[in-house]
């Protein structure tokens, strides 16, 4: 053979193994990543009936914080119905402190009337008797005169005890059937009013928690649906990573564990906590590349990032285990 071409060939093997080298050597000693994404579940918040969108405090793009007033709806109607409901209310109490009480001094006048009365004509059957008894005795009068006069005593003592009886009735209040009756209108009467405060406080929601306004779908004067959402919210606490674990490494991988991970722009040393990892397995989507071959049959695992990141974002998650 030809020394020349023998040594042209082994010079061009010696070029190829060292470009091999370069090419191969540091994607070997590069560690392995998983890749995955940010997600972000918004927060849709609707009122409960339709009406005009009296007043919208937030605007896209906007941080809130919990308890921020977002938007209300026409509340002239609900409000109406929570002042009947108040009104209601304030009618069962009185009528429950009324059955309570014995009827007004007015009425328990008459009473005493009576039994002036009453007792009056007890004085007077009181001395016919004892007028008419002696005389009978002395045979001036016939006994039946003060079987008359003794029936008439009878009869008064009778009426007075009677009128006494219908005043101290007066006095009472209702039976206590009556008065827990009233009481239990009471109560239904303030669960009503609840129900309209919660219809107002419904249609004018509060923000849950720290987020951002991701979207405002009515403005002031536009007519919302019911149920229809009026402002979609990105709470910081639904913000996640998601990334998928090849099979045979997911046993290392534990709801409430740590992984690392690094993104495009961010700081560094950023954390995730592992939220769910997903009971079954499936196969890596066509749209989620390695730098390096893995296994198809992957499992599903999301975390909760330790810092606010945009949805869509790729992130590179260290495998658990990889920096022993």
């Amino acid at each position: 053979m030809n020394p020349q071409r023998l040594l042209v060939g082994g010079l061009l093997l010696t070029a190829a193994t060292i470009v091999a080298v370069i090419w191969v050597a540091p994607r070997l000693s590069q560690p392995k990543t998983l890749t995955g994404y940010v997600e972000g579940e918004p927060l849709y918040l609707a009122a409960p009936v339709a009406g005009s969108v009296d007043q919208v405090f937030v605007q896209r793009g906007d941080r809130v914080a919990a308890g921020q007033r977002l938007f209300v709806v026409d509340p002239a109607q609900l409000k109406a119905q929570r002042d009947q409901a108040r009104a209601e209310v304030e009618t069962a109490q009185a009528q429950a402190q009324d059955a309570r009480k014995g009827q007004r001094a007015v009425e328990l006048a008459v009473f005493d009337a009576n039994i002036a009365a009453a007792d009056a004509r007890l004085r007077d059957a009181a001395a016919d008797l004892r007028r008419i008894r002696p005389l009978v005795r002395q045979g001036i009068y016939a006994p039946a005169r003060l079987d008359d006069s003794q029936a008439a005593y009878e009869a008064a003592a009778a009426q007075l005890a009677a009128a006494r009886r219908q005043r101290q009735a007066a006095a009472l209040g209702a039976r206590e059937d009556q008065i827990r009756a009233a009481d239990s209108r009471v109560e239904q009467a303030g669960a009503v009013l609840g129900a309209a405060d919660a219809r107002l406080t419904d249609i004018a929601p509060l923000a849950p928690g720290a987020a951002r306004v991701e979207e405002v779908f009515f403005q002031q004067g536009e007519w919302a649906p019911a149920n229809q959402p009026i402002v979609a919210l990105l709470p910081d606490d639904r913000i996640k990573l998601r990334f998928f674990v090849p099979e045979r490494e997911i046993a290392a991988y534990r709801p409430g564990g740590v992984v690392a991970f690094t993104c495009d722009g961010c700081q560094a040393g950023l954390t995730a906590k592992i939220t769910f990892i997903s009971p079954r397995p499936e196969f890596t989507p066509p749209i989620i590349y390695s730098r390096d071959a893995r296994d198809r049959l992957v499992y599903l695992v999301e975390a909760r990032p330790s810092a606010r990141l945009n949805p869509g974002q790729p992130v590179d998650v260290e495998p658990i285990g990889a920096g022993k």
